[in-house]
C-alpha cells in the first residue's frame, strides 16, 4: 500500500507485537511507534491498549483494522489490474503451504511462475494446514495449499491434485524381507508420527478409523513437526513412518527407504487450494489457475 503506517498497523494488529512488527518490517521499534501515534493523531482514537502486559486492539483499532485490510486488498487488486492494462503481471501474491506441498512440490512451482510472471512479488508462509488455514482467517495470505481432510467454517476449498500415502521403512533393516503388513501388525510397529495439526496425521487417523483403529493403539516411537526430520529418524532406525510419496521419491531411487503395503488400506488424499469464502484477489486466482497445468 502506498500508506505505509497502515501496513505498519496491519502488521501490529495481526502479531499483537512492536517488537515482531519491526522485524517482518525491517524497521526500528521507534518507528513502529511513531507510525501508530500518527495514525491515532490523525483519527484521535487510540488503537492499542495494554492489559496486564499484553498488547490490545481497542474497539477503535479493530474498526482500522477490518478497514484497512480491505484497502489492502483493494490495492493488490488494483496493482494486479493495472499490470494486465500495460501486458503485465505485477503485484503482491501472499501464499501459505501446508509443510509436505512447501517442500516437495510448490518449489518447481513458484520457479516456473516467477519466470514467467517476473513482476510478480512472491512471499509463502509454511506451516501445518491449521497454520495455513488460521492465517487465511487472519488475513496473512491470500491463497493457501493444504493436506487435511477437515474443512473450516468460512474458507473456500477446491481440488489441486490427489496424492497418496505409503508406510515407508529403511532398506537393509529388520524390515528388510517385509513386503506387506496388517492393520493390525502396524499397532505393533514403531511409528514415527507428525504433530497434531498436521493434514498428514488428520489423514491417517480417517484412514486407521474405517478399520477400527484409532491413533491412541499405535505404538508411537517419536513425533516430529516435519517431513525431513521423520526420514531421517527411519533412515536411522527401526521404525516406520507414513509419508506422501511425493516426499520420499529421491529415497525411493536411491534405495534408502523402501515402501511396505499395508493389507485392505490405501491412504488417499486431496491436496487443496483454499481461500476465504470471498473471491479471491485475481493474482492468487491466476497462480491456482498456472499451478493447475504444472506436471
Amino acid at each position: 500500500m502506498d500508506d505505509f503506517r497502515l501496513t505498519v498497523f496491519i502488521t501490529a494488529a495481526r502479531t499483537l507485537s512492536f517488537t515482531r512488527t519491526a522485524e517482518r518490517l525491517g524497521i526500528s521499534q521507534p518507528a513502529v511507534s511513531r507510525h501508530i501515534g500518527e495514525l491515532e493523531a490523525r483519527y484521535r482514537v487510540p488503537l492499542f491498549v495494554r492489559r496486564g502486559g499484553r498488547l490490545e486492539l481497542t474497539e477503535a483499532g479493530r474498526v482500522l483494522l477490518d478497514a484497512a485490510e480491505r484497502v489492502s486488498d483493494d490495492y493488490r487488486r488494483l496493482e494486479y489490474e493495472m499490470g494486465l492494462c500495460t501486458s503485465q503481471t505485477e503485484g503482491e501474491l501472499r501464499l501459505g503451504a501446508s509443510t509436505t506441498l512447501a517442500q516437495y512440490l510448490l518449489p518447481a512451482i513458484l520457479a516456473r511462475f516467477t519466470t514467467r510472471f517476473p513482476g510478480v512479488r512472491v512471499s509463502m508462509l509454511s506451516g501445518n494446514s491449521g497454520r495455513v488455514e488460521q492465517a487465511l482467517a487472519d488475513r496473512e495470505i491470500d491463497l493457501g495449499l493444504v493436506e487435511s481432510v477437515s474443512r473450516r467454517q468460512g474458507l473456500r476449498y477446491t481440488l489441486f491434485r490427489p496424492d497418496e500415502l505409503v508406510l515407508v521403512a529403511r532398506t537393509g533393516g529388520v524390515w528388510a524381507a517385509t513386503e506387506s503388513v496388517t492393520p493390525a501388525e502396524l499397532c505393533r510397529i514403531p511409528l514415527v508420527l507428525r504433530e497434531s495439526g498436521s493434514g498428514t496425521l488428520e489423514v491417517i487417523a480417517a484412514a486407521l478409523a474405517r478399520v477400527g483403529i484409532r491413533l491412541p493403539q499405535l505404538r508411537v516411537a517419536m513425533r516430529l513437526g516435519t517431513t525431513e526430520g521423520i526420514k531421517s529418524f527411519v533412515r536411522h532406525s527401526d521404525a516406520m513412518a507414513i509419508l506422501s510419496v511425493i516426499s520420499v521419491v529421491e529415497e525411493l531411487r536411491r534405495g534408502t527407504l523402501r515402501i511396505i503395503d499395508i493389507e485392505g488400506l490405501t491412504l488417499t488424499r486431496d491436496f487443496s487450494f483454499v481461500h476465504l469464502a470471498a473471491e479471491p484477489v485475481p493474482l492468487a486466482r491466476q497462480f491456482e489457475e498456472f499451478a493447475r497445468t504444472v506436471r
